[in-house]
């Protein structure tokens, strides 16, 4: 007796992990190896705010126009391959994307059918510019169903670029839960492009350099029980493998809970299995019914800000620091008027001693100051610091002219009612179709933590080391909050990292957080930690209120830090590279 064979996996690749990802990216998955669906990320909170300016110049934009030129020979190909398009880049105008597209598509004879989605946008409070709600996959797979080659949406959920689709192609429903959390996570990973194929990753030089020179992006094989494997196109550039796909799952996620618009998806049930050269297995994954609630993303111009950077060369670098901070208040307190509401100045140590070239010779100091007025942080700003140039410090110059100053954006997240938010699918046929909101929801809450693994002998000799010489890390931001997530590779490590790595400890390495709330994620079956660092990033990205204002480099600032290590975990690791 036979049995007749389930559905055949869906293979979705990327081509987009940001506004501004690798242009040709899309021809590349197109032509690279067989699809069934190509996704395109490119929205941020960032991104939002940009199309929100683009919109207040001209109504009919507010989506990604690179987009629209990736098309001109991406329809073609995708239509001869049978591969369907779905892509955010509509932002904050997908109806009006979604003409363009049709447009094109005459334009070039590419006989595609086009649909969208909608229904994110909110009415924008009073101060704001843009407020959208983040929907999930279920309109981009009505749309699907209903014979769209190409769908593009506004503001959904990353994951939704591939629950939608997996939904459509494996007829699964709102109570299918494991199967949609096994797709975000799948998704998750996807979302960001090259990171899950070797870009950004800890662990970069254990890899030929050659292949990490240009990684190629990734895709993942669905199964109908929401079961993947990560892996790329043959014969593309970078690395697929436990460690990438560990380092893209801890980043910009919190706890076990992975809450979204279709399904809440248990991070502590993931298991990463190699399966072969560059594919690796994601199964186990359970489900859970999503909140009541959206998130919902509001942008809004903060304020102004101006940035002037002084060189310091040489001898007496702190002294030069010094007079230069002095003379630039006695200039502004001169001039009259109120200083900046804000003004910071950071000194970073980039000389060297008895150095070989000026610039090794140098170091920066680094001025920013924000006002509500414009005109606080303008001429009066740029013209004390121009004031100066035959008077201040030997070897007074700046990296750049200063200017007159610019206006920086906030981010703010939100709860809305799900139930509240008209989510809409509009096919293409023009028919609209509204999806309901899940059935079932169950309010978010922390799990009790897990049991930690048994703690590393005590008494076992230790060295001073950095971290980063056995952890991978990766950070990132949520609005002005910052993620860092840490990672080990075998169960020793695992047992001393689980224990070491206490809040208290990560404030001690990373000083800038010590007065901030820092909350501590337990994930064993990845060996890791996740940390949320609160308030680190201010305002959020637009507001550029740290040096690193998306957190981006902080898990590698976290990873240089030393601490004892034991030294049996040291066996056979590489030293790290030392800079003189």
């Amino acid at each position: 007796m036979s049995t007749a064979p389930g559905p055949a996996p869906l293979r979705i690749g990327n081509a987009s992990g940001f506004y501004g990802d690798r242009f040709d990216a899309l021809r590349e998955m197109l032509t690279g190896g067989p699809l069934d669906v190509v996704t395109g990320d490119y929205l941020a909170e960032l991104t939002m705010l940009i199309l929100g300016r683009s919109r207040l110049k001209d109504p009919d934009k507010g989506y990604a126009t690179t987009f629209l030129r990736q098309l001109e020979e991406g329809l073609g190909l995708a239509h001869e391959r049978g591969v369907r398009i779905v892509a955010n880049a509509g932002g904050l105008n997908p109806a009006g994307l979604a003409d363009a597209v049709r447009q094109l598509a005459e334009k070039v004879g590419v006989p595609v059918t086009v649909a969208h989605v909608e229904g994110d946008g909110l009415p924008v409070p009073d101060g704001f510019l843009t407020a959208n709600a983040y929907l999930g996959g279920s309109g981009i797979a009505a749309c699907l169903r209903a014979g769209a080659d190409v769908v593009v949406t506004g503001r959904v959920t990353d994951a939704a670029l591939v629950t939608g689709p997996a939904a459509a192609h494996f007829g699964w429903g709102p109570d299918d839960l494991d199967a949609l959390a096994g797709a975000v996570v799948a998704g998750h990973v996807l979302e960001c492009g090259t990171q899950a194929t070797g870009g950004n990753y800890a662990f970069f030089r254990e890899h030929d350099a050659r292949l990490l020179c240009r990684p190629g992006f990734p895709l993942a094989e669905i199964h109908a029980d929401g079961s993947s494997v990560i892996t790329k196109h043959d014969g593309t550039g970078g690395v697929v493998d436990v460690g990438t796909v560990t380092a893209q799952l801890l980043y910009e996620t919190g706890g076990p809970r992975y809450a979204g618009p279709d399904v809440t998806a248990r991070l502590d049930t993931v298991t990463l299995t190699p399966d072969g050269p560059d594919r690796v297995r994601i199964d186990g994954v359970r489900g859970e019914a999503p909140p009541p609630t959206l998130k919902a993303g509001l942008t809004r111009l903060g304020g102004w800000r101006n940035e002037v950077v002084f060189v310091l060369t040489g001898l007496d670098i702190e002294a030069k620091a010094d007079l230069v901070k002095d003379q630039f208040a006695d200039a502004l307190a001169r001039a009259g008027g109120r200083p900046p509401a804000e003004v910071r100045w950071e000194l970073a140590r980039t000389d060297r001693a008895d150095a070989d070239t000026e610039e090794r010779a140098s170091a920066l100091l680094r001025l920013v100051v924000r006002d509500q007025d414009a005109d606080a942080v303008g001429r009066a700003v740029s013209g004390a610091a121009v004031e100066l140039a035959l008077g201040s410090y030997p070897g007074f110059h700046v990296t750049a002219p200063p200017g007159k100053g610019a206006p920086y954006g906030v981010f703010e997240a939100r709860p809305v009612p799900a139930a509240g938010v008209e989510h809409t699918a509009v096919l293409p046929d023009g028919r609209r179709e509204v999806q309901e909101p899940p059935a079932r929801t169950r309010e978010l809450a922390e799990l009790d933590a897990p049991p930690l693994p048994e703690p590393y002998p005590v008494g076992t000799p230790t060295r001073r080391a950095p971290l980063g010489l056995i952890a991978g890390a990766r950070s990132g931001d949520k609005g002005g909050d910052a993620n860092v997530g840490v990672w080990v590779r075998d169960d020793d490590a695992w047992r001393w990292l689980a224990h070491e790595l206490t809040v208290e400890r990560l404030k001690e390495l990373l000083p800038e957080t010590a007065a901030l709330r820092v909350v501590r994620h337990v994930l064993p079956g990845l060996r890791a930690l996740n940390f949320t660092v609160h308030g680190l990033l201010g305002e959020g990205v637009a507001a550029q209120a740290r040096f690193d204002p998306q957190a981006k480099a902080l898990g590698e600032w976290l990873r240089s830090r030393s601490l004892p290590v034991p030294v049996p975990l040291l066996e056979g690791v590489p030293l790290p590279e030392v800079t003189a």
